[in-house]
């Protein structure tokens, strides 16, 4: 029976909101330099979707550790303690540096190695690295971002996310139309042009969340001190709840990538025709993401409380919920796929490509938003955090990989096949998420009890 609680429904529809804006502003910053370059050369678009896919492993990371302590964080704040969720922020914090700083590193002293790992075409190779060189930089700022939005998150605060897509968005595209092709006096920069762009966006949104949270925020009180305090209990806590989010967000972050290193080798259309179809799934995909991470924040909210009777309830309520969104955005990436790819400058094999592209996406999408938010939403955030991690190990590592490579490199299938099939996985995973999930064998009590936390401060 679904829940007639009705600030259960103002509560998910305002936290998803603000989420969803909030992956706007991760996604709309490259899905900018997407569309621009689209219309400047399909060879730039190429380059750039290559070190995408570098940049959406290490989000994919990063995410993994916030959203790992969004998941003990939130039991805390169930439980009205705020302490405890700025100490985990701060191990959270530090994590995401050391993570992003070592990519910045890597991706320095080997760019041409990162970014043909994607493809064999020298043209495509050396646009993204001009792209890489400056670009890479923004990824310590977005890693300090993402941190500190996720204890807005965890403590119902994420309006300023919306402020934060707004500037990032219109600073990215005012950037990027100047820069791309050359505009008023300026130089024509191409696939740089774009990179300047990412990075001034990830700057000053860096800034604006830094300030907000460290100085205008009064319900986490969150002081630039905070962040450099230690406890060990926490931090191993941290650890055991978040190592499996981070791992399968690693893992999806890789099996992401091996989409374009596979279809990259295949044909140099299927770069660019999966560039576009996955910059606009990803765009709606936001919609899931954020009521996946609403879910997440609001079930391990209510374990934290002890109410399992409610915790059951806004379960079930979820799944017709998550259902509602797959079809909502299916349909519209179906319907918007043709006026989609009249914006970009396309040879004929490549927009057709592209077109058969989005139209499985607009399948996986339905798929994809009921088994990924009761996943990595209600089971992850009801405390099971090892459950996502199994599960993507077996049916996409075990599964899904081997049989796409497979379908590529040795029966010779056609991009089409194997872009049906890397995306299997999302079909494959929506039974046992509907078993386990009414299963209820996943809430766990992750917070220390009252004598414990006295314990670990004496």
């Amino acid at each position: 029976m679904l829940t007639r609680d009705k600030s259960f429904y103002r509560t998910f529809i305002k936290l998803m909101s603000a989420l969803m804006l909030q992956q706007a502003v991760v996604l709309s910053v490259n899905l900018a330099d997407n569309v621009m370059l689209g219309g400047y050369s399909e060879t730039a678009l190429s380059g750039v979707a290559a070190v995408n896919q570098i940049q959406f492993i290490l989000q994919q990371l990063i995410f993994g550790i916030s959203n790992g302590m969004v998941v003990l964080a939130s039991q805390y704040w169930g439980r009205k303690k705020t302490d405890p969720v700025r100490r985990l922020m701060a191990v959270a914090f530090w994590a995401a540096l050391a993570i992003a700083a070592l990519l910045l590193a890597l991706v320095s002293l080997f760019p041409h190695g990162a970014v043909g790992i994607f493809t064999n075409d020298e043209n495509i190779v050396r646009q993204g690295m001009d792209y890489l060189a400056i670009v890479r930089f923004s990824y310590l700022f977005f890693a300090v971002t993402t941190i500190l939005l996720g204890g807005m998150r965890v403590v119902e605060k994420v309006n300023i996310a919306l402020y934060v897509s707004i500037v990032a968005l219109v600073l990215n595209c005012s950037i990027n139309y100047t820069l791309i092709n050359g505009r008023f006096g300026f130089p024509e920069m191409g696939v740089r042009g774009a990179a300047i762009g990412t990075l001034t966006a990830r700057i000053v949104e860096c800034l604006i969340v830094a300030c907000y949270v460290l100085i205008r925020d009064e319900r986490l009180k969150l002081r630039a001190k905070d962040l450099v305090s230690a406890d060990i209990a926490l931090v191993n806590d941290y650890i055991r709840v978040s190592l499996p989010v981070v791992t399968t967000g690693f893992l999806w972050g890789c099996n992401t990538a091996l989409q374009t290193v596979i279809l990259g080798h295949m044909s140099s259309g299927a770069i660019a025709a999966h560039s576009i179809s996955s910059a606009i799934f990803l765009f709606l995909k936001v919609t899931s993401v954020g009521a996946s991470s609403a879910a997440a924040i609001l079930t391990g909210k209510t374990v934290g409380t002890g109410d399992v009777a409610k915790v059951r309830e806004y379960t079930r309520t979820f799944q017709v919920i998550f259902l509602c969104i797959g079809v909502l955005l299916g349909t519209i990436l179906f319907l918007i796929r043709i006026p989609l790819l009249g914006l970009y400058v396309l040879e004929p094999e490549t927009e057709s490509l592209a077109n058969a592209f989005i139209l499985i996406e607009s399948t996986v999408l339905v798929a994809m938003s009921y088994q990924m938010c009761m996943n990595t939403g209600v089971i992850c955030g009801g405390g099971d955090t090892r459950y996502v991690m199994i599960m993507d190990l077996i049916v996409i590592w075990c599964i899904v990989i081997p049989l796409s490579f497979a379908c590529a490199f040795l029966w010779n299938a056609s991009p089409v096949i194997v872009l049906l099939v890397l995306n299997a996985d999302q079909y494959l995973k929506c039974i046992p998420a509907a078993i386990y999930g009414n299963s209820f064998r996943w809430i766990r009590q992750l917070t220390r009890t009252e004598e414990q936390e006295r314990s670990s401060a004496g």
